[in-house]
């Protein structure tokens, strides 16, 4: 596994496109957070907090995992390198968490500028040093747990086509029904309490848990769950290209 997860991150940052993808992530965050007026200007809501940035960065996310992710399985299918990677002595596991945690590391990195925001809210702070240590931890392990699961998800799309393009559309899209269609559906009251059933199978509910602070095991365990879920369906996929 190791060695694939070195081989993919090698591939990504040699040829520019993790870079380009973590620069394109903080300056489009930054200038929705400091520049550009909107709901998520942090001057504008005059509060020292980061929540609008935990707000914003999974809408980002949304369209940068399934991008990295989307070549995984299927520019090696597209290529013809993937029959050369079931000859490797490597098992289909280790291919498909060794391409996995490529991605959910590049989606941790795209995270780590944003500990600059954090110093400038800090320091802009009325006293500084004013801002919500707690909830903006929590916010912290909910978007890391929230980009595993867009991996995850990515990771599925990829192996089930063959054709990278496809695989980016299908990603983002499945990426945004479990974010926020299931949300919305919820939303409509259609199913009467079933809809509190139908809320909790999405995303969004368990990620806001997160930006209140509030760390729940009933959260966290849902977003290994579908994590694993996803990479168990993506090795039952590639299985079959074998």
């Amino acid at each position: 596994m190791f060695a694939v997860y070195k081989k993919e991150l090698l591939g990504n940052f040699g040829n520019w496109s993790a870079w380009i993808i973590i620069a394109a992530f903080s300056i489009i965050s930054g200038l929705f957070l400091f520049f550009f007026e909107n709901n998520s200007n942090i001057f504008d809501i005059g509060t020292a907090s980061l929540q609008s940035y935990f707000a914003l960065a999974p809408w980002i996310l949304m369209f940068v995992i399934p991008a990295v992710s989307m070549k995984t399985i299927a520019e090696e299918q597209q290529n013809g390198t993937l029959v050369w990677l079931f000859s490797q002595p490597v098992s289909v596991k280790d291919i498909v968490l060794g391409k996995f945690f490529s991605v959910w590391t590049i989606g941790f990195l795209c995270m780590l500028p944003s500990l600059v925001y954090f110093y400038t809210v800090y320091a802009l702070g009325v006293p500084e040093g004013n801002i919500d240590f707690g909830a903006t931890a929590g916010s912290y392990i909910g978007l890391l747990l929230l980009t595993g699961a867009f991996a995850g998800v990515g990771i599925l799309a990829s192996s089930v086509t063959g054709n990278q393009i496809t695989a980016y559309l299908l990603g983002l899209f499945m990426c945004f029904f479990l974010f926020y269609g299931i949300e919305q559906l919820a939303s409509f009251r259609l199913l009467g309490k079933a809809d509190y059933i139908l809320q909790n199978l999405g995303f969004y509910q368990h990620y806001t848990g997160f930006t209140r602070g509030l760390v729940d095991s009933r959260d966290l365990f849902y977003f290994l769950a579908i994590i694993l879920l996803s990479l168990f369906l993506s090795i039952i996929s590639v299985n079959k290209k074998k």
